[in-house]
């Protein structure tokens, strides 16, 4: 049997499945997952619009999460006592993610407070981010984020305190900032494998936004030469960049935002555009074929590996063991805090 036959039997496979568990079952797929996969869910969208999927689907015994880790156990934090959250792959992991973990944040934590009063410090947590530091969040009166209300989370946090902690995105939390009009003076990096993350007293008293020093290595890959390049050989193409990106590469493009606002800038462009984006390469490589009277191209080719590893034989396999494969477990008094956290995300997009 070649490869696309074998594709072909599970991807009918797993319809039939589908039909069988009917509401019993919801299947997540995030924007970057390959096209089968995307087709195949019962709902589509980038981590925050699956976030509050997570949080509807009440009815669905069976929520599977074709994405990376911590989106699965975001949902998983969401989820009904009586619901079950599953991914295909537990190796499909994200790297941005393992930049900051709960001993290293808890230490940055104290080292600010051995400067000033943690009373004026609100944590935002990127949801790219691991269960125990969206917890460490919530029990701190602070806020998860993804990159679609980034800057609302912000902009919450400083009508609850003075100062922010933003992690583990430096990128993402950065543009936020100039996009706030928060002066470059005021925002500083915290490097965690330095005493006071490498920053003087006198600089944490002066910053406003403290930014982790993570990064997203789909989207540093993108630099300001692959902007002058395409402005060369399209001038008249709109490039439109995620905020992941480095700030140099975001104030050179058109415009920049989430992969749901990159994803209404193609659609409402007008027929005949020609739009350059900076992001995952599936989800440029897709944007093309749904809008056929567009040209869409990737301002490089960038893809995420973990995200390739969900697979229809890895879905197929999930759904054929529901309910005990590869579950995604978070304990509760876990749980509970960094419900508090996500909660407040939710919240905002009221």
């Amino acid at each position: 049997m070649s490869a696309k036959d074998a594709d072909f039997e599970a991807f009918s496979a797993i319809q039939r499945i589908k039909q069988e568990q009917g509401d019993s079952l919801v299947i997540l797929a995030h924007h970057y997952q390959r096209m089968e996969i995307v087709e195949l869910g019962d709902f589509a969208g980038d981590s925050f619009e699956l976030s509050r999927r997570a949080a509807a689907k009440k009815d669905a015994r069976f929520i599977v999460f074709c994405g990376v880790h911590f989106m699965a156990e975001s949902a998983a934090i969401l989820a009904g006592e009586n619901q079950v959250v599953q991914i295909p792959d537990m190796n499909a992991g994200c790297p941005m993610a393992d930049m900051a973990d709960l001993v290293s944040v808890s230490r940055a934590w104290e080292e600010i407070g051995s400067v000033l009063d943690t009373k004026k410090l609100v944590p935002i947590v990127y949801v790219n981010s691991d269960a125990s530091l969206k917890a460490f969040t919530g029990r701190n009166r602070g806020c998860s984020c993804t990159s679609a209300n980034a800057q609302k989370a912000i902009t919450w946090a400083f009508e609850k305190g003075e100062k922010v902690l933003f992690f583990p995105d430096e990128h993402l939390g950065r543009n936020s900032g100039n996009a706030l009009g928060l002066p470059t003076d005021e925002m500083i990096v915290w490097k965690s494998n330095e005493p006071l993350g490498g920053n003087t007293a006198q600089d944490i008293e002066r910053a406003r936004l403290i930014l982790w020093d993570g990064f997203c290595h789909v989207h540093t890959n993108f630099t300001p030469a692959h902007i002058e390049q395409a402005r060369k050989k399209f001038p008249d193409a709109k490039i439109i960049v995620h905020p992941e990106c480095p700030q140099e590469v975001v104030k050179l493009a058109d415009a920049s935002g989430s992969t749901s606002r990159i994803i209404r800038f193609v659609e409402e462009a007008p027929s005949g555009s020609t739009i350059i984006v900076g992001t995952e390469f599936n989800l440029v490589q897709r944007l093309n074929i749904t809008t056929p009277e567009k040209v869409v191209m990737p301002l490089a080719r960038s893809a995420c590996p973990n995200m390739a590893k969900i697979t229809l034989g890895k879905l197929l396999h999930t759904l054929q063991n529901l309910g005990t494969f590869n579950v995604v477990k978070v304990d509760p008094a876990t749980k509970k805090d960094a419900a508090l956290a996500l909660d407040r995300m939710l919240a905002l997009a009221g």
